[in-house]
């Protein structure tokens, strides 16, 4: 295996690793933004180093499109290609299933998409996947999984994480440089935990460097999101990172990061920037909106990330609407505050106060102790306190959950 994974810290369920890639020694938990093509839109690798980022996603789906995985690897590889030293981690193609299903026709063959440049029929299977993501050069690169949305009910759930079973055998098979780049396995089964298990035990069967769990942050409800990934992280190997995919909200981040996940990724911190919103501790903070227009604060007072020490909101408000510097500002602020939070739920759980992290990062973001059930809930199993920052009823209410969950539901999580 091309990496290792030392445990550096614990708090119950969470922990804080060093993960050894071929190109980075990285810090988890962990946040991967998201460069789609090869470029995080707006900001150059010195930048992204700057703000500390450790690991970029790239997607296998449209590298291949443009500009080819064969000229990537013509030309070095990806690291090369982009002029970024750290690590790096390539998606299977697989979430395309869902993003552009309208394209795609699913067999047990592999996908067939319509090519969005051409119209061109394009086949990925397993083996084209591991292929083509076997020239792009990632430290990690992700097995092609059959990907259903959570809000889908019946029999398709059962047959995609059956398949993604099936297809990480022929992952496992193309994949020809294990000794360079790492082969994580996906974790289908929609919400139901009999499938979920299922979908686990087979994968840690298979011995691979590290786990992803997939196919959640698809517009299912938040109580049935943290059920989910509590149950894969619990019977997931201690050893061995585990990645919950798609992820990018602060709080979910929070959340998984106690239940006991290590990475995650997602477009949301610079997606929203291209929208003109700025994450902050409170929240968001919509920068287009009039009352922006002569406030002379920084985004955050707080952060010491370059765009809060040099610009006002006044100046981005300006901006946003008419001229690209304002994304670029709000990018390299949003994912500044990401990399913050990684580092802050590292430090925090080696040095025995994640705790104290949490319950600072609630009350900032619910002053007024209004945290969703949810969130509560999940704390409860983590078996962090955060009656402090709670309003009373909605702890009292959490500390009720496992009392209310049937045996089969408390072994789950």
């Amino acid at each position: 295996m091309a990496l290792r994974f030392e445990i550096l810290g614990r708090f119950n369920r969470a922990r804080a690793a060093q993960l050894t890639l071929p190109h980075f020694v990285c810090q988890t938990p962990l946040f991967m933004p998201v460069g789609t093509q090869g470029t995080i839109k707006g900001l150059t690798a010195d930048q992204l180093e700057e703000i500390g980022c450790q690991i970029i996603l790239g997607n296998t789906y449209h590298l291949a499109l443009r500009p080819t995985s064969e000229l990537i690897d013509e030309l070095g590889g990806l690291h090369k290609f982009m002029n970024w030293p750290r690590a790096l981690l390539t998606d299977s193609g697989g979430f395309q299933m869902v993003s552009l299903l309208h394209l795609a026709d699913i067999t047990e063959k592999g996908v067939t998409f319509q090519s969005p440049v051409d119209g061109k029929p394009m086949l990925l299977t397993p083996e084209e996947s591991i292929q083509i993501q076997n020239k792009i050069g990632a430290d990690i690169i992700m097995a092609l999984d059959d990907v259903v949305k959570t809000t889908i009910t019946g029999p398709r759930i059962e047959e995609a994480m059956h398949r993604t079973l099936r297809w990480i055998d022929r992952c496992i098979a193309a994949h020809k440089r294990p000794h360079d780049q790492n082969l994580f396995g996906i974790v289908q089964g929609g919400l139901d935990p009999v499938l979920r298990d299922i979908c686990v035990r087979g994968l840690v069967d298979r011995n691979l460097p590290g786990y992803a769990i997939g196919g959640l942050a698809g517009g299912e409800d938040k109580d049935s999101f943290w059920r989910v990934v509590a149950q894969c992280t619990a019977t997931l190997p201690e050893d061995k990172p585990r990645y919950v995919m798609g992820v990018g909200y602060p709080l979910d981040i929070v959340v998984c990061s106690a239940l006991g996940a290590d990475m995650y990724d997602c477009v949301y911190p610079t997606r929203t920037a291209r929208f003109g919103t700025a994450i902050v501790p409170e929240g968001v903070l919509k920068l287009k909106h009039k009352a922006m227009a002569e406030d002379t604060r920084p985004i955050d007072p707080t952060c010491a990330c370059m765009v809060c020490k040099n610009y006002t909101r006044a100046y981005i408000h300006s901006l946003v609407s008419k001229d690209a510097m304002g994304s670029q500002l709000l990018s390299f602020h949003n994912l500044y505050y990401m990399m913050q939070l990684s580092r802050n739920l590292h430090s925090s759980i080696v040095q025995g106060k994640f705790p104290e992290f949490v319950c600072n990062f609630l009350q900032k973001m619910f002053p007024k102790g209004d945290i969703p059930e949810w969130v509560c809930n999940a704390m409860e199993v983590a078996e962090i306190d955060i009656s402090s920052c709670c309003a009373p009823f909605r702890y009292i209410q959490a500390t009720k959950v496992q009392s209310n969950l049937n045996e089969d539901e408390i072994q789950a999580v």
